[in-house]
């Protein structure tokens, strides 16, 4: 069984290991330093690709305010061409319909379009423990399975490793999952995709079902879609018997029309291209052409709890293009591991509480935190996600959430004193006296000053060494501002 994010430590623990890792920060800063360039490139194409933001966006909200409408449309256009739809509440609900389906034809393996939602429900993790082999084959995601990794970017999910470390996993432990590597094999793109494309080869001739996701799923007709770079997803998608495909509830769009302007958006948005090389499209059922049993999977899992959220639900408007990681601050210098989830850079940091909860976990809980708030994101975003806008007011939520504790965090109690010491005058007065004996006491503190002259205390203890790990704390000046203007009257 492969890794998974369970037991990840909150964002601000995690985040410390990644950026000690001098190797990972390299290749992130390449990688996305590459993929903004290419993007910027296409983009700027567009004469009207504000309005084609403007337009996506709202073909997105209107459709989630009548989700239920669209959902029923779907299901019968999938229906009628042939396909078995099946309702998931949850992720248990959804792996046990996918292994069912696999069970009933007596098979131990499985084929796998790249896919977030598969992701997301752990499917690969509750196949194994039925006795069933998933196997990834997109080329990033083959890459963090065999190397019983973790997937740390949407677009690319091994974009954590250089093409040295690629080659040292292919020779290790290709051969244990099928076809091995070539032992000449080098650290050459061409040939590493070379001995990808042998090794799945093979997988993909006897596969009797195939699993996947799908970036689009049109109501009018019930056409599911699929963009790719590789081919390997149009392998899965054909040359199996039986496909199932697991779809976000939120991935519908209602027409063909509407269809049109996402695939305009999402190549240039994500692998930085005018349009994806491979494109599929399937309805159902096509007597001699392709899988002769196709199964669909409609996937809530929290998704009408972010639908309910006023201020969130703009993030299921998310087509996965992964553009806010690519010029994320935060994500470029810790990477996807930190967050703790198939969803990471700023679109996880909303998503994941906003299909978890707050108040559920401490890990959740942390990721409304893990930004700088520049706006990056929401100008990079082709469906106008305002991601900044979402961060405070699930931030505010999990404050909210914390209420009640027993035990009250250190940063309420500090909330507090404050509130309590700025709610009189003579409080306040007592407390500037008090900071005014501190600085006095420590005679100018540390050897590091401000632009200004003013020198800065060093790391505090206890509880306030949270504070001071990334942030720089001025010493208290000798004197108030009261005792200023009280003994000078105001005259400098």
């Amino acid at each position: 069984m492969s890794a998974t994010f369970v037991g990840m430590p909150a964002f601000p623990v995690a985040a410390r290991t990644a950026l000690a890792d001098t190797q990972l920060r390299a290749n992130l800063a390449h990688a996305t330093g590459t993929i903004r360039a290419k993007r910027a490139k296409v983009v700027a194409e567009v004469d009207n690709w504000e309005e084609l933001r403007l337009a996506a966006a709202g073909i997105k909200d209107n459709t989630l305010l009548h989700l239920e409408e669209h959902l029923v449309r779907l299901e019968e256009s999938l229906t009628r061409q042939g396909a078995v739809v099946h309702w998931a509440r949850d992720a248990a609900e959804a792996c046990t319909i996918v292994a069912d389906v696999a069970k009933s034809h007596g098979v131990d393996e499985v084929v796998k379009v790249k896919s977030m939602a598969t992701g997301e429900i752990e499917l690969n993790e509750a196949l194994a423990k039925e006795g069933i082999a998933a196997w990834e084959t997109d080329l990033a995601e083959l890459i963090v399975q065999l190397g019983d990794d973790l997937p740390s970017h949407i677009l690319v999910p091994a974009i954590h490793r250089n093409r040295a470390e690629i080659r040292e996993i292919f020779l290790s432990h290709m051969a244990a999952a099928g076809r091995p590597a070539p032992d000449d094999l080098t650290d050459e793109p061409a040939r590493l995709a070379d001995a990808a494309r042998l090794h799945l080869r093979e997988k993909f001739l006897r596969a009797k079902v195939g699993v996947s996701g799908a970036n689009f799923a049109v109501a009018d007709s019930g056409t599911l879609v699929v963009v790719e770079s590789e081919g390997n997803g149009r392998m899965c998608l054909t040359l199996p018997e039986v496909l199932v495909t697991v779809v976000g509830i939120e991935k519908i769009v209602p027409t063909w029309a509407d269809l049109d302007v996402f695939l305009q958006l999402l190549p240039r948005s994500s692998t930085g291209e005018r349009m994806n090389p491979y494109t599929s499209t399937w309805s159902g059922v096509t007597p001699g052409d392709g899988p002769q049993e196709v199964h669909v999977v409609l996937l809530d899992n929290g998704r009408t709890r972010a639908l309910a959220d006023d201020v969130g639900r703009q993030a299921l408007r998310c087509i996965r293009c992964s553009a806010c990681l690519n010029v994320c601050p935060v994500y470029e210098r810790t990477g996807g591991h930190a967050y703790g989830s198939v969803y990471p850079g700023p679109i996880g940091a909303i998503l994941n509480p906003l299909l978890k909860g707050v108040g559920v976990d401490a890990q959740t809980d942390s990721l409304p935190y893990a930004s700088s708030l520049c706006g990056a994101c929401f100008e990079a975003c082709p469906v106008r996600i305002d991601i900044p806008s979402v961060l405070v007011d699930l931030r505010a939520q999990v404050v909210d959430s914390h209420r009640g504790d027993r035990f009250p965090k250190a940063e309420a109690l500090a909330m507090k004193a404050t509130a309590l010491a700025f709610g009189s005058g003579g409080r306040l007065g007592a407390a500037e006296k008090a900071s005014g004996l501190v600085g006095r006491l420590l005679g100018g503190g540390g050897r590091r000053r401000l632009p200004g002259g003013r020198k800065l205390l060093g790391r505090l203890p206890g509880p306030g060494a949270a504070w001071t790990d990334a942030r720089d704390l001025p010493t208290p000046p000798a004197e108030s501002f009261r005792a200023w203007w009280k003994r000078t009257g105001g005259r400098g």
